[in-house]
């Protein structure tokens, strides 16, 4: 596809749009901006439908390249940071992105359009995705380096998330006659979080939010006194360990190697059972001192390798501690985990401390 051309159309398409809004702008209307024939357009595009989302794409891309904003290393990020400083960077960046001279008139377009127009909803969810999974990525940092204490990530990662996103919003609201109701639902989510919000504005300068969240932030102090020389012990088990992880959802492995690795264990992942059972088979014992089995892959399912392991003729291979990754979270998931054969059972979302202290029971 040339690059070129499709660019010009997605500017011409970007143009018309801002000055006509959305709904407003068709096909025709873009062949006679550019001054080419509507076989040229549906060569690049077969709908209009496809030229926002493309312009989404490419507007989205052009707009991190500028800020110059990269994908981040999260142990990294939150190692040497206080907890307000990285939630101060998390809210930066998001702003930042969203209020972009190009995105923020992108999203202006679309904004006004997205109760009737399903692609302008399609993407509006898509940018809250990214958002979230971002923010949950985050948090697991987070409390991997005890900055924070989170009983649900998943929760507090979407209540963070909306907040902002809910300021991004208001933002729209003031600029295209949006329905006003940014505020009103981060006023909603502060209060949920029992935290509060103040505004500060003077007509004709720019107006100032201070949103305070209470969240438990680890105490350095109290940890250390939790954490005996018994346990120090137990942890350097841990460090060095070879580790097979089969995870079929890259998310969740990334989220898995992320924790496993700040406990000192070297991952190796595989995406199924079949690769799982090929893995044991090809490598000499010993080669892992443990499986993280997710229960429910494609091809071969966490039991059905975990039974075909024990079953190999090689006791080394046959005997490795196999501990299964699963969201069933019941009791009798987890006797069935132990039926099939495996040695231990833990629920996802994933608790770090009960991992670390499953591994170290298995590996004792």
């Amino acid at each position: 596809m040339d690059m070129g051309r499709k660019e010009e159309i997605i500017q011409a398409t970007f143009m018309l749009a801002s000055k006509n809004g959305i709904d407003n702008v068709s096909m025709s209307q873009i062949v006679t901006q550019l001054g080419i024939k509507k076989p040229s357009l549906y060569n690049h595009f077969r709908s209009k439908d496809e030229i926002v989302k493309a312009m989404y794409d490419y507007l989205r891309t052009q707009a991190k390249e500028k800020l110059k904003i990269t994908d981040f290393d999260y142990g990294k990020l939150v190692k040497d940071k206080s907890l307000e400083e990285v939630l101060k960077l998390a809210v930066h960046n998001y702003c930042k992105m969203s209020t972009q001279n190009e995105m923020f008139s992108f999203y202006k377009i679309i904004y006004s359009t997205r109760a009737t127009n399903c692609m302008a909803a399609q993407i509006m969810c898509e940018e809250t995705e990214k958002m979230l999974l971002a923010t949950k990525n985050l948090f697991y940092a987070l409390q991997v380096h005890q900055k924070i204490f989170v009983k649900d990530i998943d929760q507090a990662a979407i209540s963070f998330t909306m907040t902002i996103h809910s300021l991004i919003d208001y933002q729209l609201d003031r600029k295209s006659a949006g329905t006003g109701l940014g505020m009103s639902i981060v006023k909603k989510l502060v209060d949920v979080m029992n935290g509060s919000i103040e505004v500060e504005t003077e007509l004709g300068k720019e107006t100032k939010f201070t949103l305070v969240l209470q969240h438990k932030v680890a105490d350095n102090n109290l940890f250390l006194t939790k954490t005996d020389m018994s346990l120090v012990d137990e942890q350097q088990i841990l460090q060095g360990k070879h580790v097979l992880l089969a995870e079929d959802n890259d998310l969740n492995a990334e989220i898995a190697i992320m924790i496993l690795e700040d406990m000192g264990l070297i991952v190796e992942r595989v995406e199924d059972g079949i690769q799982c059972v090929a893995k044991m088979e090809q490598m000499p014992a010993k080669s892992y001192g443990l499986i993280l089995m997710d229960v429910q892959m494609p091809h071969m399912d966490g039991y059905k390798a975990t039974e075909t392991i024990r079953e190999l003729s090689d006791e080394g291979k046959a005997h490795i501690p196999i501990v299964a990754l699963t969201a069933n979270a019941f009791e009798e998931d987890r006797k069935m985990a132990i039926s099939k054969g495996m040695n231990d059972h833990i629920a996802k979302p994933i608790d770090v401390k009960k991992v670390e202290e499953v591994i170290i029971s298995v590996l004792k």
